[in-house]
């Protein structure tokens, strides 16, 4: 693409072959200069097809990007078709007014001009002036080029190029000339007015050519602008990416700061994350939604996929998090009240958070899945439970907790279902002896069952009767027939033991009174 450089180097010599025309006219122009005019005009023509190409070439790149990313290049290609059209305008209209002059001019058997025989100045002349004023097609070929040069000076401008929109006012100035023999010259007399048809032709041409080299310009100024808004600073983030998504107390925090580009017209051709189809894109954003899983270390995997040119392009999308159990109550713990109980399956859940698999041992502890554990500790006074596991990074971390030993609480005797720990129990003697003798635990954390093997009853005055069971033997019933209304009856030694489990011996069970109330 020629430079603006280049541009003013090919209008000097364009200048020089005017004055060497008006230092002519008055003699007998040679056909070697007729014909380096025409090879100008055949240069300007040629680098205005290649100009032509490489517009198109631009435009094309512009409608694929805005079929690719709309909401990114859309706008861009509406303003390239715009300055498309304003430059395509004036090149259309000034091939006409060319072809309007050439109409009588002799061509070879390849069909082009013969530039020797474009000496004449009366076709210039009748198409552009009449009784010393401009034609219509004059002034129209000059209200053509000021709406070009102002339409894309404000197009160079609108997109950041004060330095193109100087320079396009500058080539497209319609302003009247100062000479020194003929005074002040409006633009179409200054630059057309007396000169030869060659001559003429060659200047249409080169308006043509500067023309679409400004649209060349605009629009590589336009997609440079374009370019350079994207890799701008402006548009990056610095992002945090931790070597892990989780970490723990007294523990070194590891990763790296990045720069990551947002651009919030950027579109996605589809997305896919751990082998499902994301649809949730907004503002070139990709929102993620979806269960985080069990406990434990999990991945992020998938790919998002660009349209570019006839390709879509994939880009590999890897990352991982941490779940950890969620804490849906608060930890509180009585620092004396760290017991389990011998004789029975203690409960326990077992766990380190961020680890999906910890395991404890402690004599009498049975794992029964995950984090649920069962205690039942055996002899002494305190077990030491270990826990142990393995961070995502494959570091151990391990703890331990003491426990205290105690024995089940000692029972409590019941007759008829009423516990005797507050006193007498009033009763009639039928009562008592259809009655069942039992034993509870009170305010036990665990609801054990108790059976009862045998006990001793005594009335007062009377031998003490032994009993196996739970109700009163025949033996029993004739002592307590026997005792005086308002006697206290006592049962003791009551034998109790946990269902399922009698080879834990209980301690001694309270024992009952019972008050005959006749």
């Amino acid at each position: 693409m020629a430079s603006i450089q280049e541009l003013d180097g090919r209008q000097r010599m364009i200048n020089m072959m005017y004055i060497i025309f008006i230092a002519m006219q008055a003699l007998n122009m040679s056909k070697e200069v007729l014909t380096a005019f025409g090879d100008v005009n055949f240069s300007l023509t040629t680098n205005i097809e290649q100009n032509t190409k490489q517009n198109e070439l631009l435009m094309a790149g512009l409608a694929a990007k805005a079929e690719e990313q709309p909401e990114k290049y859309k706008p861009l290609q509406e303003k390239a078709i715009e300055i498309d059209k304003i430059g395509s305008d004036l090149v259309s209209f000034i091939d006409g007014v060319k072809s309007d002059l050439m109409t009588d001019v002799p061509r070879d058997e390849d069909g082009d001009p013969l530039y020797e025989s474009m000496d004449s100045n009366d076709e210039i002349n009748q198409k552009f002036f009449a009784n010393d004023q401009l034609t219509d097609d004059a002034k129209e070929l000059q209200q053509k080029i000021e709406d070009f040069r102002e339409q894309s000076a404000a197009l160079a401008e609108e997109s950041g190029n004060s330095k193109l929109a100087e320079d396009i006012r500058a080539k497209f100035d319609t302003s009247p000339t100062k000479t020194k023999d003929a005074g002040t010259l409006d633009y179409m007399n200054y630059n057309f007015e007396g000169f030869p048809l060659i001559a003429g032709i060659t200047k249409l041409t080169n308006i043509q050519a500067n023309a679409k080299q400004v649209q060349s310009d605009l629009l590589s100024s336009m997609v440079s602008g374009q370019m350079e808004s994207d890799v701008s600073m402006t548009n990056y983030t610095a992002i945090v990416v931790p070597d892990k998504t989780a970490f723990f107390s007294g523990e070194d925090f590891t990763g790296k700061v990045v720069l990551g580009r947002f651009d919030s017209t950027l579109n996605f051709h589809d997305v896919t994350i751990n082998g499902n189809k994301v649809e949730d894109i907004e503002s070139g954003q990709v929102n993620l939604k979806f269960p985080a899983g069990n406990v434990g270390d999990q991945k992020i995997e998938g790919e998002l996929h660009f349209k570019e040119g006839d390709s879509i392009v994939p880009i590999p999308v890897k990352s991982s998090y941490t779940v950890i159990p969620k804490p849906n109550a608060a930890v509180i713990s009585a620092d004396k009240m760290n017991v389990v109980y011998r004789g029975v399956e203690n409960p326990m859940t077992i766990s380190i958070p961020g680890v999906s698999d910890a395991q404890a041992s402690a004599p009498g502890l049975t794992k029964k899945s995950g984090s649920s554990y069962v205690m039942k500790p055996g002899s002494g006074r305190e077990v030491k439970i270990n826990v142990t596991g393995k961070l995502a990074n494959g570091e151990s971390v391990s703890d331990s907790q003491t426990f205290r030993i105690k024995d089940i609480p000692s029972p409590v005797g019941t007759v008829r279902g009423q516990e005797g720990s507050g006193g007498p129990i009033k009763m009639q003697k039928n009562g008592l002896k259809i009655s069942t003798v039992g034993a509870v635990i009170p305010d036990f954390d665990f609801d054990l069952n108790l059976n009862i093997s045998g006990f001793k009853l005594q009335v007062p005055g009377k031998p003490v009767v032994v009993v196996q069971g739970q109700k009163l033997n025949a033996q029993a019933q004739q002592a307590v027939d026997a005792a005086k209304r308002g006697s206290t009856v006592m049962i003791f030694d009551i034998q109790a033991s946990i269902a399922g489990n009698s080879a834990y011996k209980l301690k001694q069970v309270t024992p009952i009174l019972v008050e005959l109330t006749n």
